[in-house]
């Protein structure tokens, strides 16, 4: 029996900057005529050495993102970033990338870090993290970032291999969907009455990504 794999090792050109125009349909974003591409197309005065408001925040946390939606020439170019800034105990809350490793680096502060591998075992590998310090999140599991110290803010950097990783917060998901999971559901799945999924699908779930 003959096999035949073939695939591109890498981009087949040096650059595919997002055309917003398009009214065509990919995976990703139809590529900008070369020709009308210019510097601008590779930059954002994002600010991210100013500080966020976290305040605003019910999780105390603040995550400014700079994703292909941002500059146009991360298209194709699988990485994004992201500053997420703490206040005194907040935290950026279990969530998971469908689409992207994610690389943590602490700027200020202190965080207790972690993720959840998958069934059946659902380990939990954990660390806190101090000023300089790093630490990976492997791509779709379940993680999360706290600040533990009540009196001083935290910030962090995460770079992560997509241009539009996704983010789902897990309680969001699950407790804020629109429509809502029938009760039923939830009450059968987090061995708890339905009157606790009612409260908690009644609760303000916001999100912290912008």
């Amino acid at each position: 029996q003959l096999q035949a794999l073939a695939s591109d090792p890498g981009p087949l050109q040096d650059f595919c900057v997002a055309d917003n125009s398009s009214r065509v349909l990919v995976n990703g974003f139809v590529c900008k005529d070369p020709k009308a591409v210019t510097a601008e197309d590779f930059f954002l005065a994002a600010k991210l050495d100013m500080p966020r408001d976290t305040k605003m925040s019910k999780v105390g946390s603040n995550v400014t993102l700079v994703n292909v939606m941002k500059i146009a020439g991360l298209n194709t170019l699988g990485i994004s970033l992201a500053r997420i800034d703490y206040a005194p105990l907040g935290e950026n809350p279990p969530h998971t990338h469908p689409r992207a490793t994610e690389i943590l680096t602490v700027l200020e502060g202190t965080l207790y870090v972690g993720f959840v591998t998958s069934n059946p075992e659902n380990k939990l590998f954990s660390k806190e993290l101090r000023k300089g310090e790093v630490f990976v999140f492997p791509q779709g599991l379940i993680h999360f970032q706290f600040n533990p110290n009540p009196y001083k803010p935290a910030v962090a950097i995460a770079a992560l291999s997509s241009q539009n990783p996704g983010a789902i917060s897990i309680a969001n998901a699950v407790f804020g969907s629109k429509p809502m999971i029938s009760d039923d559901v939830l009450a059968k799945a987090f061995q708890v009455e339905k009157k606790t999924v009612d409260w908690l699908q009644a609760q303000f779930w916001a999100d912290n990504h912008n």
